[in-house]
């Protein structure tokens, strides 16, 4: 599987340590920044174009999946949810984690590298890129009522 990853300053380290540990494990990993410590860097470049490969490698055939990383990740998750065909979910506890992944098909995962440990967000990385979206009928339909809205604008009741 393919994973890309953006940070901003306050998840260099943290970015570093789960491009390390999940290349071991056997993953693709593409970086996309920041290439040097910069505390006055700007996130948002970095979260959207991760988003736009990941989004980009899916409709490819890619599997493909991705990760944005803070202090919070919070603004990482907004920046990288701007772009069309991501879903990406802030991931702080194993359920959210899980979840993100079997109900909402999420194809980013958002966390802050000042909320966890290094060892609680790898292990909340790899239980996101390791559950399979359930393909329960309702969360089909509740994913593709999101998509409509993105595509059209129009809300589906």
């Amino acid at each position: 599987m393919r994973v890309h990853i953006a940070t901003d300053h306050a998840g260099m380290e943290l970015s570093a340590h789960v491009i390390t540990a999940l290349s071991a494990k056997g993953y693709e990993l593409v970086d996309h920044g920041p290439a040097a410590y910069d505390a006055e860097d700007d996130y948002p470049a970095f979260c959207i174009n991760a988003a736009l490969a990941v989004v980009a490698d899916q409709a490819a055939g890619v599997d493909a999946l991705g990760i944005v990383l803070g202090g919070s990740g919070n603004g990482e998750q907004i920046a990288a949810n701007k772009v069309k065909g991501v879903r990406a979910a802030l991931a702080w506890n194993m359920d959210t984690a899980k979840l993100a992944r079997e109900h909402n098909d999420a194809n980013l995962v958002a966390l802050g590298g000042r909320q966890h440990t290094v060892e609680e967000a790898t292990a909340l990385i790899e239980a996101f890129l390791t559950e399979p979206f359930s393909d329960a009928e309702r969360h089909v339909r509740r994913i593709g009522k999101i998509a409509t809205y993105e595509t059209t604008g129009e809300i589906a009741e």
